[in-house]
């Protein structure tokens, strides 16, 4: 499928305005009633908060028009077009329920079964880490609404391993290798940020709302991905020794 020079500026404008939209009704429209559990399973298998389903409807309101709609909550909106929308409305919905300031969205665009756009917001700094397109990976100020360039030292003493609290044998492992990390509670959101870290781990059910858009702003990365794991860094050294760490589970 042809995607038309137009089709790219407002598809990107439209994740743009969605999630500024969301900022904002964090900052003047959210109640106590918005955390409350709907004691429904979304379609990604867990319960929805209110505030899933209000973001939810947000993206759908932006993005509908760009194709169909695949998302934790709702599950599949076919509108019988070839491009994809998958979306995480609020990855690191624990985080947001217990008021810890680590939690997001994801944003993935598919073409003809192949991710061509990626975006992953933090709701905390308000900042959308991008690439879309083949373009270089991008950074968007929703407070300013305009790129910018992130002040980056190109150094860290830390990993992320998401769920580490499951694998107690790799934890072992990684403590035995001298390295150091944390578990953060929000995938999308660590995985599309692993240029700020020694590398990101995700181990366990792999999710299409949790890793496609990060996966595809992090092309450029060492990444290793089995049905269990999904290891990214841009370290050569560390994607080796993860390789040789995993050949004993």
């Amino acid at each position: 499928m042809e995607i038309t020079a137009n089709y790219k500026k407002s598809f990107i404008k439209a994740v743009i305005l969605a999630n500024k939209e969301i900022c904002t009704y964090i900052d003047e429209k959210i109640t106590l009633n918005d955390y409350e559990y709907t004691n429904i399973n979304g379609f990604g298998g867990d319960n929805s908060l209110k505030i899933d389903l209000i973001f939810e409807e947000i993206f759908i309101k932006h993005l509908l028009e760009f194709g169909n709609i695949y998302s934790e909550e709702c599950g599949f909106i076919d509108n019988s077009k070839k491009t994809t929308i998958i979306i995480d409305p609020l990855d690191g919905s624990n985080n947001f329920y217990s008021q810890i300031p680590y939690y997001g969205t994801s944003v993935a665009l598919k073409i003809d079964e192949k991710i061509v756009a990626g975006f992953v917001t933090n709701l905390i700094t308000k900042t959308i880490i991008y690439k879309a397109f083949e373009d270089d990976v991008k950074y968007y100020s929703l407070i300013n609404m305009k790129e910018f360039t992130p002040l980056k030292t190109n150094k860290s003493k830390i990993a992320i391993f998401e769920r580490a609290y499951k694998y107690p044998k790799i934890c072992e492992k990684l403590y035995q290798n001298n390295i150091k990390f944390r578990t953060l509670g929000a995938v999308a959101l660590s995985l599309s940020n692993t240029r700020d870290y020694e590398f990101v781990l995700f181990a366990g059910n792999i999710r299409e709302f949790d890793v496609e858009a990060a996966l595809y702003i992090c092309s450029d990365l060492y990444i290793y991905r089995t049905k269990d794991y999904l290891f990214i860094t841009k370290y050569k050294e560390k994607y080796d020794l993860f390789k040789e760490i995993i050949n004993h589970f």
